[in-house]
C-alpha cells in the first residue's frame, strides 16, 4: 500500500511492518499506540522504525493512519485530565483524606 508520511511516498505492506518491527522493544505508550503482534507500540516509535525518519518529522496521525489502513489495531489511551492543583503538599493530602485542612 502507497502511503504519506512526512511528505515523503512509502510502499508498505502488512508483513513489511511484522518484519520491521521484529525484535524491537517497545517503549511506554502512554498515548498513541499499534499493536503489533501481542504489543503496543507507540505510534511515533512505529514510525522511526518503519521510515528511518526522525519523530519530529511526522505526526502519530498519519502513522495511525497507514497502519490502520494496513489493518493493525490503533488506539489512544486516555491521558491524565486531573487539574494541577494550587494546594501545598499539606492541603492536598487533607483534601485526599476527606478532612479540612488546619
Amino acid at each position: 500500500m502507497r502511503c504519506v508520511i512526512a511528505r515523503f511516498p512509502f510502499d508498505l505492506t502488512k508483513s513489511g511492518v511484522l518484519q520491521s518491527m521484529r525484535g524491537v522493544k517497545p517503549e511506554p505508550a502512554d498515548g498513541d499506540s499499534v499493536i503489533i503482534g501481542r504489543r503496543a507500540y507507540p505510534a511515533k516509535q512505529v514510525g522511526q522504525v518503519i521510515t528511518r525518519q526522525d519523530r519530529r518529522d511526522f505526526t502519530t496521525g498519519e502513522v495511525l493512519r497507514a497502519m490502520a489502513k494496513l489493518g493493525f489495531t490503533c488506539r489512544s489511551l486516555p491521558r491524565s485530565t486531573a487539574p494541577a492543583s494550587d494546594l501545598d503538599p499539606l492541603r492536598s493530602a487533607s483534601v485526599m483524606l476527606g478532612s479540612p485542612a488546619v
